[in-house]
């Protein structure tokens, strides 16, 4: 296995960490900003109102995306078990 060929593993397999971990952490991001901005405009500070939408958000993305990520995942376990049968 050349040193071009490691690279190009490594860089998959953390394009595939950005793609898979990307609409989580956006939605996240997002709902967390949503929420601070209510807690500034209303002066609650409850430190569980964050949490508490920041966890249904992701719950249900991860339902709606889920195979979309395991399909990625595969993918990429595929291609490793392949080339390590070239080897």
């Amino acid at each position: 296995m050349t040193q071009g060929e490691v690279l190009g593993v490594f860089q998959e397999a953390l394009l595939v960490a950005l793609k898979l971990s990307a609409p989580l952490l956006v939605a996240s991001i997002a709902i967390g900003l949503v929420v601070a901005i209510f807690q500034a405009a209303t002066q609650i500070h409850e430190q569980t109102l964050t949490f508490v939408p920041k966890v249904l958000v992701i719950a249900l993305m991860l339902i709606g995306l889920g195979s979309w990520m395991m399909t990625l995942m595969n993918d990429l376990v595929q291609n490793l078990f392949a080339m390590m049968t070239r080897l």
